[in-house]
């Protein structure tokens, strides 16, 4: 899953949302010197990363999409199910999304010291264009697989991907929709028993 969804899968324990969000900047296990719920929180999103890529929906999403893509797939489905997840937020939650990400952009300001330098580099980007809530339209969506394709080089043709999304919306939403329920559930089981170790 992509930025929106690993910190919405966190629930409402702040420092598990800065852990679930900065964990792909952190190499191994070179997280031992943040606060413990932090720790937590990469824990955490690790371990919905290896449920999402082993999960037979999302395996069909990524055969829906076109083999020019090869590896990146994974990345672009990510990227999509973001989409969905913003589009349909207050399904999700009670809190209005433009709300929610900017709470989400103080909590990690009033943190900097704490973020990995991979993520201290994006963070005015992300703020800037709002891309958590941006994520919620297609236009948003698309700024960010061209942005993904020029970080490749574009090598991904990741900025082709809007094709995808727009030729399969109701199967890629559908999906979207019968795998973030396990995903929740999957998340609040591991959530208990990683806070209680």
């Amino acid at each position: 899953m992509n930025f929106l969804a690993h910190i919405y899968l966190s629930g409402n324990n702040d420092l598990l949302k800065i852990g679930n969000f900065i964990a792909d900047g952190i190499v191994g296990n070179k997280y031992k010197h943040l606060p413990i719920a932090v720790q937590k929180g990469i824990q955490l999103h690790r371990k919905i990363d290896s449920f999402t890529d082993t999960h037979p929906i999302v395996r069909k999403s990524k055969k829906r999409l076109h083999p020019r893509y090869r590896h990146y797939n994974g990345v672009i489905i990510d990227i999509l199910y973001d989409h969905y997840l913003a589009k349909n937020w207050l399904v999700y939650s009670d809190i209005e999304l433009n709300a929610y990400t900017q709470q989400f952009y103080t909590l990690l300001t009033d943190n900097h010291e704490i973020l990995p330098e991979k993520i201290k580099k994006l963070l005015p980007y992300m703020i800037k264009d709002n891309w958590l809530y941006n994520y919620r339209t297609i236009e948003g969506i698309e700024t960010v697989l061209i942005g993904m394709n020029k970080r490749t080089k574009n090598i991904s043709k990741m900025n082709l991907a809007i094709e995808d999304l727009q030729l399969y919306y109701t199967d890629f939403e559908d999906d979207f929709t019968t795998f973030f329920e396990d995903l929740r559930n999957l998340s609040s089981e591991q959530t208990k028993i990683i806070l209680n170790k």
